[in-house]
């Protein structure tokens, strides 16, 4: 008997949407999503319209031309990032039961211009190329923790073993927050990207649910501060003024959620890939200059992040007529599949010409935790090649997967030779 979580239902269809516009696609528990997500994602490039309005998960937009993502992500007036004004925020507030405490608003990733800009900024610094680039040896040296733990066993769980723990506890260091509760962490991230359809109260009480897990070190590090990003960020202004509580459990549901999620998918990713290639392995270990030419391939070919968007206006978009408050989803992943864009776009190819992908986004709201997951995902695939024999895929213990915002791989069993 099948495990596999049913669609969700289907609603029906908006009167401006002309039936040529309708696919009909559950990006959580499509069942072709679920078993091999970026082969699902051709299909859907071949049979599905480039802009596309799907009746599941609730009703929405799914942007799936690399064109129209590039367009969209750009025009901040037609699609925003943000998904409640203040009086709507107090009116779910108000739902809530007596003694509630405030609802965090998810910010900058929430915001627009000219309010996202004043919230980045304290962020910016913090996440510059060069102090990345300063946290290269501490990954190195978890990273071969890691490899060199299960290297004489010669096979492991690599999600488990190698890709959660290692960006988890990179972000949970540069947090301030205890490495020994990384389990409970994940467990709430994990449930907060689990809902396949909007539910606001319940994604208002995950959120409630973070920030209180966070704040005794919030309230810890603002009289005792130390050299983290809690610490940091208590330090900076918002537009002039001094950081307040609600500021840093703002930025807090953002950093927790993001941080402790988003990169190890990409390593599952580049490491199935490498796995499936040996050749691709041999001439990377024999070369490993061109590990940062690969990773960036590799983020092309298995981009992950399907960011979500509102409808700020009635619009007409790419030809289709879209109304105000209707959702809107980025699917970079087939923007970066999008043979229209990248010749040979199913290839892996090192010699690519054009390789300007769009895997973190594009105008404001570009990932401001690319240049970390950069030197992640470089530095784990150097040590990967460096530390271990060949490596290839168990043939009997299949790689499994999931859909939703972030797509990713849950379990990747890996074997080779000791």
């Amino acid at each position: 008997m099948s495990s596999a979580p049913a669609l969700s239902r289907a609603v029906p269809k908006p009167a401006h949407v002309p039936d040529s516009a309708v696919y009909d696609f559950d990006m959580f528990t499509d069942p072709a999503f679920r078993a091999d997500p970026h082969e699902r994602i051709f299909d859907l490039l071949r049979h599905a319209p480039p802009v596309f309005w799907t009746p599941r998960n609730g009703g929405h937009w799914m942007i799936v031309s690399h064109a129209a993502n590039f367009k969209a992500a750009r025009d901040i007036e037609s699609f925003t990032s943000r998904f409640a004004t203040e009086e709507q925020l107090r009116a779910i507030q108000a739902m809530m039961p007596p003694g509630t405490p405030r609802i965090p608003h998810a910010v900058p990733i929430n915001l627009d211009p000219p309010d996202h800009t004043k919230y980045r900024a304290p962020l910016q610094k913090a996440f510059s190329p060069t102090a990345m680039l300063a946290l290269k040896e501490d990954i190195r040296t978890l990273a071969n923790q890691l490899i060199d733990a299960v290297k004489d066993r010669g096979r492991c769980d690599f999600m488990v073993d190698i890709a959660e723990p290692l960006p988890v506890r990179v972000f949970l260091k540069m947090l301030g927050l205890p490495l020994e509760r990384m389990p409970e962490y994940r467990a709430l991230v994990k449930d907060h990207l689990s809902d396949p359809e909007p539910d606001p109260i319940r994604s208002m009480q995950k959120l409630l649910r973070i920030t209180a897990m966070l704040r005794p070190t919030m309230l810890e590090r603002k009289e005792k501060p130390e050299n983290d990003l809690i610490s940091l960020l208590w330090r900076s202004e918002i537009d002039g003024r001094p950081t307040t509580l609600e500021d840093m459990e703002n930025y807090g549901v953002v950093l927790f959620i993001a941080g402790l999620d988003t990169v190890m998918n990409g390593m599952g990713f580049g490491i199935r890939h490498l796995a499936r290639d040996i050749d691709l392995q041999r001439e990377l270990r024999a070369n490993p200059k061109i590990i940062p030419e690969a990773a960036e391939e590799l983020l092309r070919r298995y981009t992950f992040t399907v960011p979500p968007r509102k409808v700020a206006k009635d619009t007409v978009f790419e030809g289709l007529e879209m109304k105000a408050g209707e959702r809107a989803m980025l699917f970079l992943p087939a923007a970066d599949l999008d043979a229209r864009e990248f010749e040979g776009s199913d290839r892996f190819d090192l010699k690519r010409e054009k390789k300007a992908h769009i895997a973190f986004n594009a105008g404001p709201h570009r990932c401001l935790g690319s240049h970390l997951a950069r030197v992640e995902l470089q530095t784990l695939y150097e040590q990967m090649l460096s530390r271990l024999p060949e490596f290839r895929l168990d043939p009997d213990r299949p790689p499994t997967f999931h859909g939703g915002h972030v797509i990713g791989v849950d379990s990747l069993y890996l074997l080779w030779d000791v």
